[in-house]
């Protein structure tokens, strides 16, 4: 498999798995459909990751828990994303993503990213001042600090933020910007339509959203990702796929595990 096939498949996850609160948005008067209004602690979705026909691994979302960062409350977000064996024979992937939020203003307080791609091997980590807007980041020991916008996520608390936005019709736009890499990237997110699939949940209606990712050279086409949520109280996203030079590289949900109240 080419190598930009599978950083592609990375970023997918990484930037994907993840949309952000809007710096400007644009939604119509109706603001009653359907939207996630509370994180829910244990919510675990699982993910087959593909290239094509192919498959190439898989992928985990969770709501860990609520913790104690310095002297407030946050949640803790995990991403995992793993090759399977084929993939890793020409690109191995195993990275591990936490995001800390603040519960409320669904803002990351801190980011912890170990990635392990091919032979590239970092330890990151991110430190947010939503109030100063600075970012500290540490990698592999060295740290350095620069500025970023107000509201600005990170790849993972992003999704959850997006995910309690009020999208009620099509056209519906955002602005979002995220910081990702020691750069910060405004998003462009549109609602196309509304598809009723066949999911691991059985037939759903979701909403089609076309996430215009302005990472050049990423993609190398398009540039783009849409994503597939269900148009209801969860907004759980069942599909993610994103174009590549050959094909394309998807994120299909297999299962969502809740824990029994």
């Amino acid at each position: 498999m080419p190598r930009v096939s599978v950083t592609a498949l990375r970023l997918t996850l990484a930037v994907l798995l993840g949309v952000a609160v809007p710096t400007a948005v644009a939604f119509s008067a109706d603001t009653s459909s359907h939207r996630l209004t509370r994180l829910e602690i244990g919510e675990r979705l699982n993910y087959a990751l593909s290239w094509g026909k192919i498959s190439a691994g898989t992928a985990v979302l969770e709501v860990v828990g609520r913790e104690i960062l310095g002297a407030r409350q946050v949640i803790k977000l995990l991403h995992i994303a793993r090759t399977n064996d084929f993939v890793s024979i020409f690109y191995p992937v195993n990275n591990r993503v936490e995001s800390f939020i603040d519960e409320e203003a669904l803002l990351p307080a801190r980011l912890s990213f170990k990635r392990r791609e091919g032979k590239r091997k970092n330890d990151i980590e991110v430190m947010f001042d939503q109030h100063a807007h600075v970012v500290t980041v540490t990698t592999d020991g060295v740290t350095e600090t620069m500025a970023v916008p107000a509201y600005v996520q990170d790849t993972l608390s992003c999704l959850y933020a997006f995910r309690s936005l009020p999208l009620s019709a099509i056209g519906d736009r955002a602005g979002l910007d995220v910081y990702h890499d020691k750069k910060t990237y405004h998003l462009e997110l549109q609602v196309e339509g509304f598809e009723r699939m066949q999911t691991t949940l059985g037939a759903v209606d979701t909403i089609r959203v076309l996430a215009v990712m302005p990472f050049r050279g990423l993609f190398l086409n398009e540039g783009n990702i849409r994503v597939w949520f269900t148009n209801d109280l969860a907004r759980i996203p069942v599909l993610m796929r994103a174009k590549v030079v050959v094909g394309s590289i998807s994120a299909r949900l297999t299962s969502v595990e809740v824990p029994i109240k």
